[in-house]
């Protein structure tokens, strides 16, 4: 059934017949449909500078959604179709071209006044002029916008499109997503630490020797080498969800977990992060990446990063938070790993590394696991690691919403204790203001390796545990 408690929503996507639409937003629309979340009554509008058919849009709608696992079939999906326009011809400050009529037909249709959620599936240099045009077409008002990332591309941009976004909308009004954030293993770290005092009370430099967040990926950058090779693994992901995540795992407890207290529990600890500096991150490109078509012969552009990042602050000082991350490398993970340290004077002498590790999957449904270090059962002799994991879906026994629906969702019940702000995004630029003002040329690494060697000697005694 239909999610009742949720207003009558128009929902306008932008970028609607792009990739990232096609991979991502448009089938979660779909999943919320098919659980019964979507409000009783609600309205799609997509929008892009081609011409475009209804007819067609909700062809290319069904390929998206069966392309990502879905099923659109029988009367859900006719009902779902019915419901979706397309409205072309751009839409830009000095005229709304056809989407302005769009809009306001199906507001008529949901009885005048619904709320509209306008989504940004297009890219960050085109969302200062969109956010004008909302404002100058009169359509803020009962509005909510999605602007995904990264929000700006450094400190200066990052202020000048706050600036532009907040002439026109109230911060309430606004959700800048990081899809990790809306992974529900992601959901889980804080709350396996805060809920559970056998880790609350070791979550500090005392008892933490390292921190890991690794996002390897088999994947090249397909057919998204244009975006791609403006933006690389630094913006595409290092600022925005490995920073997201450890300050996930970083934060201070929060007075709650509403909007208000956790986003300022995150921005907190992204202030104590230590600017990078050169010799604490290693730059990669894939060989082969050049000679994709749409990437210049010359490019520079990183496809891998790894980095040692600190935090000043009582409980981190001296912990290594490692992150990792980047493309054609030899498996995909997204795995944030706690190390807590070996204790001292063991009776058992050496004992097996690295010891007790709670890790969380956050790829797929997600998962939890614990390593520990165990007596080996009877005759053999010895120490050794054994790990007991959980699956989430099935330790809860309940069905895991992908995290665009889940944040889809929070968006139209007007939570925004899963998407970023301002103060923390500052923050975040500065942290990496050292590192983009002047990049190291990327160090080429094999197709199937696990990046440019020296990115080993990052961390350290410990190593990476993903990788040979």
């Amino acid at each position: 059934m239909p999610d009742n408690d949720l207003p009558p929503t128009t929902f306008i996507v932008f970028g609607a017949t792009g990739d990232l639409a096609h991979r991502m937003v448009l089938p979660a629309f779909w999943e919320l449909a098919d659980a019964g979340l979507l409000p009783t009554d609600w309205r799609l509008v997509g929008n892009g500078r081609g011409d475009v058919a209804h007819e067609d849009f909700r062809t290319r709608l069904r390929d998206s959604i069966r392309a990502a696992g879905g099923k659109p079939e029988g009367t859900t999906w006719d009902e779902f179709a019915a419901r979706c326009f397309f409205a072309g011809g751009g839409f830009d400050p000095g005229d709304p071209h056809d989407l302005g009529a769009a809009v306001a037909k199906a507001d008529e249709a949901l009885g005048g006044s619904p709320q509209r959620v306008f989504y940004l599936a297009v890219p960050p240099s085109a969302f200062a002029d969109l956010t004008t045009a909302i404002g100058n077409h009169g359509l803020a008002e009962r509005a909510r916008v999605v602007y995904e990332k990264p929000f700006g591309t450094s400190m200066e941009s990052f202020r000048a499109l706050d600036q532009t976004v907040h002439q026109v909308l109230q911060e309430d009004q606004v959700f800048r997503i990081d899809h990790f954030l809306g992974k529900e293993t992601t959901q889980d770290i804080h709350t396996v630490r805060f809920a559970n005092g056998l880790f609350e009370r070791s979550w500090d430099a005392t008892n933490v020797a390292a921190v890991q967040v690794d996002v390897p990926e088999t994947l090249d950058v397909a057919n998204r080498a244009a975006f791609y090779d403006a933006t690389g693994a630094i913006l595409d992901m290092l600022v925005t969800h490995l920073f997201q995540l450890v300050a996930e795992i970083a934060m201070e407890v929060p007075r709650t977990l509403d909007a208000e207290h956790i986003g300022a529990a995150r921005e907190a600890i992204i202030r104590c992060f230590r600017p990078l500096a050169s010799q604490d991150v290693v730059l990669g490109q894939y060989e082969g990446y050049t000679d994709i078509e749409g990437v210049p012969e010359n490019s520079t552009t990183e496809t891998f990063v790894a980095a040692r990042l600190w935090i000043d602050n009582d409980r981190w000082r001296g912990v290594p938070f490692l992150l990792r991350t980047g493309k054609c490398l030899a498996e995909s993970h997204q795995r944030v790993s706690v190390i807590f340290r070996s204790p001292e004077n063991s009776l058992h002498g050496e004992l097996p590394r690295p010891g007790t590790v709670l890790s969380f999957e956050l790829s797929g449904t997600g998962s939890i696991s614990l390593s520990m270090v165990g007596n080996r059962p009877a005759p053999a002799k010895g120490l050794a690691s054994l790990t007991t994991a959980v699956a989430l879906d099935e330790g809860f026994h309940a069905e895991i919403l992908p995290p665009y629906a889940r944040l889809l969702h929070n968006i139209l019940a007007g939570d925004r204790s899963a998407f970023t702000r301002p103060d923390g995004l500052e923050s975040v630029w500065e942290t990496a203001r050292p590192l983009l003002d002047a990049k190291p040329k990327p160090e080429p690494y094999e197709r199937g390796s696990w990046g440019p060697a020296r990115a080993t000697a990052l961390a350290g005694d410990i190593g990476w545990l993903l990788g040979p």
